[in-house]
Parts: structure tokens; C-alpha cells; sequence
């Protein structure tokens, strides 16, 4: 696992080898194997100097996470983390030069070991990265790396390493000051070498234990970096769910203050509070764990030969259509853009593009890549071209008897093994798939806007849709490099379903009279991306309306009134206030891309007397999302994992929370119910809890793993 040897000119070196897992991490194993390694450098006489550093293409990634998702305690995150700073401080302080020949990316821990040593070599290596990505699972660098960092290079410029994750490339990290030197892969335990034998005896002392040192451009009590770490301070959002970067903030003003061993004492115990946080618990969980199995397609039909898929149809070259042919383009795919004219889908076909081309603008790609790119693209009105292809997406109007139309047509001219998919956003597949002659190969594929940029695709199981189809469309969604979740049929599917509660909401609290500020404050301050009213603006109110109207339609007298109903149809219908895209919704916009709250909104929905708290708004937005969350795994139309995952990466729900399922766990299941009984009391049956939530309430046990039990068993009988 960590090899150790010393050559006959007195240099020991001790190499990270962790062949039975896939990187080079820190755990309560190889931590050992180091320190004994270290010791037996440090007691050895004979030694004059240590090489740290590792076989494979990394040089050590951080923390093992299948320990850390373990941590119980304060306590036992302090003790395997304090075994780690007491061994760093113990090689820096030994007498004995330690110089890290990094090979290849050091992140997390790994960084920490390279700060800890006294010298810094990098092999040139253009896919290496170095940073402190904790703070992105809710803690910080425990072994020092708030202290080492901000000594070495200074407060202010360690700040955002520390409090974004900010993962940089060899020759920044040079710039940086995070390494002293960079050298060709080949030369770099030469280069290690030949360091330590012409190292002095000063070199086995680092800056921050010589008489007199001073932290770099300030220490934490200087103005101007007070200044800067009260700036960071207004900068972090939702602090309530995030505590990580205020620790942070704190160990490096406060260690900075006083000595190196009192900074990593601050340090140590910061960690051991954020290591048991609900929001540690619920990163590690969902944006590692369950992301990580998902696009692993763990929910991907067995017994299927994985399908690699060459060529692409694309049925209508709108905002949607143009950016599916964009990403299988990028994908490597050749793809046929269809409209129905010509000059309309070459349109389509210049949308498609368009994102390239600012990326050859910004030197993200040079214009041969883009030229090859665009060349895999052929824009056409005729659907014979669709002859050999191996998946078509349509992606025109939410129009049934247009997507019956195209369907047809495009059926008529395909391999009899093609996949067919439709991009709908609210229309029930199986009833789209009743325009089609092989049912079995009809499937939902759910992208969201903008294409390229947003990573996850709903793929959608309609009535008929074969387990094969399934497979197959899993396939090709990963082939797109983007995440796919399983989901049931209904109307709204899972997304628009459990999303649209937030902007629901929202306009149901304006029509209670509350504050719209406060209505957009509560959201922001929850952890979602922006107030529901803006997010309804944003959306096209005009479309909410539509769609309102369509399920009025659709329903007849099932329909059942909505309180947001009269909101959309005086905003949309009355006022005519559609939303960003006219300059007027809920908010008036300038020409510079500023906008206020609309003035108006009192006139026709007053200012109630007696205003809600913020916390009872909050809730309101919040638990809202995570009910109808939970109606759809009782009904079966999403597992956990994929809820959580889905809501996180479909429309930004705060991963702090765990995903809008976990947001349950989080609060407590016994909690959580009580809060949306009185909320039903008070606001309506919208609140009901499901039947789920009140048997495992009544049983004690865990939300989290029946619920995915029971979807595993309803997808089995679906099949």
C-alpha cells in the first residue's frame, strides 16, 4: 500500500501505492502505513533526506469518503484527523528535510502532506489538479490545510481555495506558490533527489517555525485582511445550510492570530463539528454517493448489451431541438436536424452551433474542433434522411396531434431497431406513444433548458416501453455525458411535477397577501437559486398559464382549482404581464438586466394584515417540494436516490438538504409531518402527508431506505 526504501546515498523514499483501491486516499490504514514510514525515516540515522510520493496517475485525492460518511461523533472525526495533523507537524518539525515530488493531482489531504512538506517539486502533468475541494462537502482541511495554506501564500489569496474549492492546474499552482518547482514528468524524483542532497540545514524548518515570522500581506488581525474575510463573509450563501465556510473564515483569522499548533488545534476541532453536520452527512451522501451510482446507471435494466449509438435524428430544430443536436454533436454522434423547411432547419442547425463558437472565443476549443463538430451536423426538411439512424428525439411544439403527426412520418422511414423518444415536459408518454406503431421503443427522454449546460435527462417509462428501451436510452444518455434518472408516467412526470410546487407556491403566497419580498427572500435564504416569483418570470408566467388551461382541458371536471390559478390568469390574462421575456411579470426588467419587484403587485394582490414569518415562508416554499417528493415515491414514479439526485441537478434544490427527499431525513420524519399537518390545517390539503410518511412514522423506521425498497419492488412489478 505505501512503500519505503532508502538508497545507499541516505535518501529514503516513501511511495503511495494503493492498488486495491482506484486513487491514492487517506484512511485509517494507509495513514498508519504512512507514519510508520515516516518514523522509520526520521529514527533512521542514516537518512538525510525524504522523498513523498506516489506510483499511478495521481499523487493522493483526499479523504477516503466510505470512512467519512461513517464519522458518529465529534470525537472519532477529531481522532482520525488529528492522527493525520499530529504526523504532518511531526515530519515539518523532525529535523529532517521531507520534499513532496507531486506526480500527478493533490487535492484534499493529499495537498495537506504536500504543505507539510518543506519543498515542493511537480511533475508537468496538464491533467493534475490541486485544491482543497472540502468545502464542498460541507467541512474543511483537517490536517492543516487552513493554516499551511494561508502562511504560505497569504490569507487573502488562500481565501478562495478555501471557501470555493477552487482546483487549479499545474502551472497556477506554480504561480500560486502552492509548489516551488515544475518539472518533466521524468526528471521528477531526480529533481527530488538532488534537492535534499543540497539541501541546508535551515531547509528542514518551515517559514512559519523560525523566530520571527510573520504571515504573509497580514496576519488575521490586520485591516486589510479583516476587511477581506468580513467581505467573504457577506458572500456565503444560505449560511444556515452551509456552515463550513464560516469555520473556515474563522480557523484562518483566528489561527493566523497566534501560533501554528494553536491554529491546527482551532482547526481540528472546527472539523470535528462539520464532520457530523447534517450538512456533511447530505453532500457526502447525495452530490458523492448517489450521483456516482446514478451515472454508474446502478438503475439500468439488466440483461442488455450496452448500445453505442452513431447517429442521431432530431425532430425540430426550436430552442430544445437545436440544443439536443448540439450535445450529440459534441458527443461525437452525426445527427440529422429536422424541420419542416429547409431554411427552418438550418436555423435550427446555427442554434445548434452558436455555443461552439463562443467557445473558440474563448479558447476553449480551437475552430478546427468546432469545424468538426458542426460538420456532423446535416440540416434538412426530409425525413427519409432519418433511414439509418439509431435514436430519434422529437422536440417540437407540446402539441399532441403535431407530435402524432411527426412520429408517423418519421416511423415510416426508420431502422426497425431505432429508439424513438419525445422531449415533452408535461405530456404523458404512454398517450404520445399511441400514435406510434412500436410502443415497446417509445420512451420519454426529458432534457432541460439549456441543453448544454444542464446535466441531467429524465428518461421516462411509458406503459408499453420495453425494459430493453430503457436500457437503451440509459445508454445514450450516458453516451451525452449527461445523468440520467429512471421515472414512471403521469402528467408532469417527476421534475415539472415536484418543481412546479416552488413556483406554485409562491404565487399562492402572494394571493395570502404576504410580502412578495419576503416571498423571494425566503426562497433565496432556503438555498433555492432565486425567490419563486423571479423563477415564474423567468419560466414565461404566460406559459404556467397555458399549461394551467391545458390541464383544465385535459381533466374536465376532475380538475381540481389550484390556489395559483386566479394569480396566472390576472397576471397573464388580465394584465398581460407574461414575464422576462416581454419586460413584465412579476418583476419590471431594464435594458441593463436590472429588475425590481413590480410596484403593481399591491393593487391586485393586497398586503395581508398580519404578514407570516419568515420561517413559516421558508418552510412553506420548502416542505411543499419534499410532499409532493414523497407522493411520487409512494405512487412509484421515482426512487429515492434518483428523487434526491433529480431535484438537485433537474432544478438546483439545496444538496445541503440531501435532495427534496433527504430534506425529510434532515428535518425529522416525526417533524417534518407535525409541521405540514398544521400547515394542511391551515393552508389546505395540499399539505397532506402520504400514507408513506405516516407508516414509517408509525412503524420508527427510516424514510430514506423504505422508500427505496418499495420503488424497487413496484419497478419489478412494472416489469
Amino acid at each position: 500500500m505505501i512503500d519505503y526504501r532508502v538508497d545507499a546515498e541516505g535518501i529514503a523514499t516513501i511511495v503511495f501505492d494503493m492498488c486495491e483501491r482506484p486513487m491514492n486516499v487517506l484512511n485509517r490504514a494507509s495513514i498508519a502505513q504512512f507514519e510508520e514510514n515516516v518514523e522509520r525515516a526520521v529514527q533512521n540515522p542514516q537518512v538525510r533526506g525524504v522523498i513523498v510520493t506516489a506510483t499511478r496517475s495521481d499523487f493522493v485525492v483526499g479523504a477516503d469518503l466510505d470512512e467519512l460518511r461513517d464519522v458518529q461523533s465529534e470525537e472519532q472525526a477529531m481522532a482520525a484527523a488529528g492522527q493525520l495533523a499530529r504526523l504532518l507537524r511531526r515530519m515539518e518539525t523532525s529535523g529532517k528535510p521531507f520534499v513532496a515530488a507531486i506526480n500527478g493531482t493533490a487535492l484534499g489531504g493529499g495537498l495537506e502532506i504536500c504543505l507539510a512538506c518543506h519543498h515542493r517539486i511537480a511533475a508537468d502533468v496538464p491533467k493534475a489538479k490541486f485544491g482543497f475541494p472540502e468545502v464542498t462537502l460541507g467541512i474543511l482541511p483537517g490536517a492543516g490545510g487552513t493554516q499551511r495554506l494561508p502562511r504560505l501564500i497569504g490569507i487573502v489569496k488562500a481565501l478562495p481555495f478555501l471557501l470555493e474549492g477552487r482546483q487549479i492546474d499545474v502551472d497556477a499552482a506554480k504561480a500560486a506558490g502552492l509548489v516551488d518547482e515544475v518539472v518533466p514528468p521524468s526528471e521528477l524524483q531526480a529533481s527530488a533527489k538532488q534537492w535534499l542532497l543540497g539541501a541546508h540545514p535551515e531547509a528542514a524548518v518551515q517559514s512559519w517555525d523560525r523566530a520571527g515570522y510573520a504571515v504573509a500581506s497580514g496576519n488575521g488581525l490586520d485591516d486589510a485582511v479583516c476587511q477581506a474575510v468580513e467581505a467573504a463573509r457577506t458572500r456565503i450563501r444560505a449560511p444556515r445550510l452551509h456552515p463550513a465556510p464560516k469555520e473556515i473564515l474563522d480557523c484562518v483569522q483566528q489561527g493566523c492570530s497566534v501560533s501554528i499548533d494553536a491554529g491546527l488545534s482551532l482547526e481540528l476541532q472546527a472539523l470535528g463539528r462539520l464532520a457530523v453536520s447534517s450538512t456533511a452527512k447530505n453532500l457526502i451522501r447525495t452530490t458523492f454517493y448517489a450521483i456516482k451510482e446514478t451515472n454508474a446507471l446502478v438503475g439500468r435494466p439488466q440483461g442488455h448489451d450496452r448500445r453505442i449509438f452513431r447517429k442521431l435524428g432530431v425532430l425540430g430544430g426550436g430552442m430544445m431541438g437545436a440544443g439536443i443536436a448540439h450535445v450529440g454533436a459534441v458527443a461525437g454522434m452525426a445527427v440529422v436536424l429536422i424541420d419542416t423547411s429547409a431554411e427552418l432547419a438550418e436555423a435550427g442547425k446555427a442554434r445548434a452551433v452558436a455555443p461552439l463558437a463562443k467557445q473558440v472565443a474563448a479558447g476553449r476549443m480551437s475552430a478546427q474542433e468546432m469545424a468538426v463538430v458542426v460538420g456532423r451536423i446535416t440540416a434538412t426538411d426530409d425525413f427519409s434522411q432519418l433511414s439509418d439512424v439509431d435514436m430519434v428525439i422529437e422536440a417540437v411544439f407540446e402539441d399532441r396531434a403535431i407530435k402524432a403527426d411527426v412520429t408517423r412520418r418519421a416511423e415510416a422511414v426508420l431502422p426497425v431497431d431505432a429508439v424513438y423518444a419525445s422531449n415533452t415536459t408535461t405530456l404523458p408518454i404512454s398517450g404520445l406513444a399511441k400514435a406510434s406503431s412500436r410502443p415497446t421503443q417509445f420512451v420519454g427522454l426529458h432534457f432541460f433548458s439549456p441543453v448544454e449546460r444542464m446535466p441531467l435527462v429524465e428518461v421516462i417509462r411509458g406503459h408499453e416501453t420495453s425494459d430493453q428501451t430503457i436500457a437503451q436510452a440509459m445508454d445514450f444518455v450516458k453516451q451525452l455525458r449527461k445523468t440520467p434518472i429512471l421515472v414512471e408516467d403521469g402528467r408532469g412526470f417527476y421534475t415539472s411535477r415536484v418543481f412546479g410546487t416552488y413556483i406554485h407556491e409562491g404565487m399562492a403566497l402572494l394571493a395570502e397577501g404576504v410580502d412578495p419580498a419576503c416571498i423571494e427572500r425566503a426562497g433565496v435564504d432556503a438555498g433555492m437559486p432565486v425567490g419563486p416569483l423571479a423563477l415564474s418570470d423567468e419560466l414565461s408566467i404566460g406559459l404556467l398559464n397555458k399549461i394551467m388551461r391545458q390541464t383544465q382541458e385535459d381533466l374536465g371536471d376532475d380538475y381540481v382549482e389550484q390556489p395559483d390559478d386566479a394569480v396566472l390568469i390576472t397576471m397573464s390574462e388580465t394584465l398581460g404581464r407574461q414575464g422576462r421575456k416581454n419586460g413584465a411579470g412579476f418583476y419590471d426588467y431594464q435594458s441593463t438586466g436590472a429588475k425590481t419587484l413590480w410596484p403593481g403587485l399591491s393593487d391586485h394582490f393586497p398586503l395581508s394584515v398580519t404578514q407570516l414569518s419568515d420561517e413559516e415562508v421558508r418552510q412553506r416554499l420548502m416542505f411543499i417540494q419534499s410532499i409532493e417528493a414523497a407522493r411520487c415515491l409512494e405512487e412509484g414514479i421515482v426512487g429515492m436516490r434518483d428523487a434526491d439526485v433529480g431535484s438537485i441537478l433537474g432544478w438546483s434544490f439545496p444538496a445541503a438538504l440531501g435532495g427534496v427527499v433527504g430534506q425529510i431525513d434532515t428535518v425529522g420524519l416525526k417533524q417534518f409531518v407535525s409541521t405540514c399537518d398544521e400547515f394542511e390545517r391551515r393552508v389546505g390539503p395540499r399539505y397532506a402527508s402520504p400514507r408513506l410518511l405516516r407508516d414509517r412514522l408509525a412503524a420508527g423506521e427510516p424514510l430514506r431506505v423504505v422508500s427505496e425498497v418499495q420503488h424497487n419492488e413496484t419497478q419489478q412489478e412494472a416489469s
